[in-house]
């Protein structure tokens, strides 16, 4: 009961200080990018931290290579929001501010199948390859998830032949809808992304040595006209009211 009662006095602190903010400076827009395997997470505290700051999150979300290609090219905001990935490199380009990530969840990568059939045994490397060859079809993002999964498949020594059964999803579609929908047997993706998709049922983890933990923060534009109502917000992600939520939706509070 203690515990629960430091936690929150901890998060009406944080949300009685967003509110001392917006009484003192006029409201702002902050404008984010984020790449999906965030949105389940945000799209519920986007409105929390509107509502107790006063200030608006116009908060766009992409795949991460696409969003790459499009801060690459001259798209500008406030905040970017993803792994490392994908804001390392746009650091070294000079898109995003080195020095400013700052990491606010964990995630990682995911194996499901339909729901209904028999969940098949991944839990050795020898096992997980026999059963991806004999899949028909396995469907992964160009995410972070994608990218890791790919390098499974190099040191399984299948990575040819299952990139002959890959059934990419379509525009702006979760992975798990193509495995929901018949479409492949086995779907890739990071858990965050998962958990929302019907009809389909999440596998255990990888085996130990395929492990991957994706680090997900939030990095300033160097541009940035709304910096502290920016820092406003990643503090929120931060506080334990955020730290709950992303729980709820497969992320682990950094």
């Amino acid at each position: 009961m203690q515990l629960l009662a430091i936690d929150a006095l901890a998060t009406a602190m944080v949300v009685m200080g967003m509110s001392l903010a917006a009484t003192s400076a006029q409201s702002a827009e902050i404008i984010v990018f984020s790449t999906i395997s965030a949105k389940e997470a945000l799209i519920e505290l986007v409105p929390e931290f509107e509502r107790a700051s006063g200030h608006k999150v116009n908060i766009t979300y992409a795949g991460g290579s696409g969003l790459s290609k499009q801060i690459l090219g001259g798209k500008l905001g406030d905040l970017f929001i993803g792994p490392e990935e994908f804001s390392g490199p746009l650091m070294k380009e000079g898109k995003l501010l080195a020095g400013s990530r700052i990491d606010f969840a964990r995630s990682s990568t995911g194996l499901a199948v339909r729901a209904g059939i028999a969940k098949p045994d991944i839990s050795s490397p020898e096992k997980l390859k026999s059963v991806l060859l004999a899949a028909a079809a396995v469907s992964y993002s160009a995410g972070a998830s994608g990218m890791h999964f790919v390098k499974v498949l190099e040191r399984l020594g299948i990575a040819d032949v299952m990139a002959n059964k890959q059934v990419p999803p379509r525009a702006g579609e979760l992975v798990g809808a193509v495995v929901a929908r018949g479409d492949a047997d086995i779907a890739v993706q990071q858990i965050s992304e998962l958990l929302p998709v019907p009809g389909i049922q999440i596998l255990d983890p990888l085996p130990p040595e395929f492990q991957q933990t994706i680090i997900y923060g939030a990095t300033a534009f160097p541009q940035s006209m709304q910096r502290e109502v920016a820092q406003a917000f990643v503090n929120f992600l931060r506080s334990e009211a955020a730290r709950v939520v992303l729980r709820k939706k497969g992320l682990d509070p950094a």
